[in-house]
């Protein structure tokens, strides 16, 4: 992966809104309502349902990415 590519990742995750981000499950989270992504921001509802494991991973990705970029960029620091 190049360091562009990592540079337009990280942009594509700190354009995004505020995190973290929860995946909130009716049913599985919350008893009444939608299923719906939490953010720092406003909350973002899905009109067509997802897989609760797709929504989870969308919802995680506001952590994970930057967890990622960090862990990759200490890797290619060792190697240089």
């Amino acid at each position: 992966m190049t360091d562009k590519e990592i540079r337009e990742i990280e942009e594509r995750c700190n354009k995004a809104t505020k995190g973290p981000w929860k995946s909130m499950v009716e049913g599985r989270d919350h008893t009444s309502g939608d299923s719906f992504i939490m953010t720092g921001g406003e909350d973002i509802y899905i009109d067509n349902p997802l897989l609760d494991n797709n929504q989870d991973f969308i919802a995680n990705a506001k952590q994970d990415i930057p967890k990622l970029i960090a862990e990759i960029r200490k890797l290619k620091s060792k190697t240089e």
